[in-house]
């Protein structure tokens, strides 16, 4: 569970501290591979949560998630169309999705915490 967490925080360390800067013809490849990292991420917590979290499904999916929004990309740039903001709604559509189950299990387990320090 710690690791995705851990590799995000270092990563935008990384990120902060260089002044490495992606060229701008390929920063819509990088925004929709962050975006696909992102729904592999929250996917994972919430899966965590969910107590069904397996690393393998998880690596598997991290990478295969990223290369499918990068070929999409690519393959939409070589076509003249945008098929990037296929994968954009898709994984957009799916982080929110997670992160509001995330919530609402959190909310959940403070509520049932939070009632039985209340009846005790």
């Amino acid at each position: 569970m710690w690791l995705p967490i851990i590799g995000l925080l270092l990563g935008i360390i990384l990120g902060i501290m260089t002044e490495f800067r992606v060229p701008a013809e390929y920063s819509s490849y990088l925004s929709i591979a962050v975006l696909a990292a992102l729904d592999t991420l929250f996917g994972g917590i919430r899966a965590h949560l969910q107590e069904t979290f397996d690393s393998n499904v998880f690596v598997t999916g991290f990478f295969f998630n990223i290369l499918l929004a990068a070929g999409l990309a690519f393959l939409g740039v070589h076509l003249g169309v945008d098929l990037y903001l296929a994968a954009i709604f898709a994984f957009g559509v799916r982080l929110f999705n997670n992160i509001a189950v995330i919530r609402r299990m959190l909310l959940s387990k403070w509520q049932a915490k939070r009632s039985e320090g209340q009846a005790s």
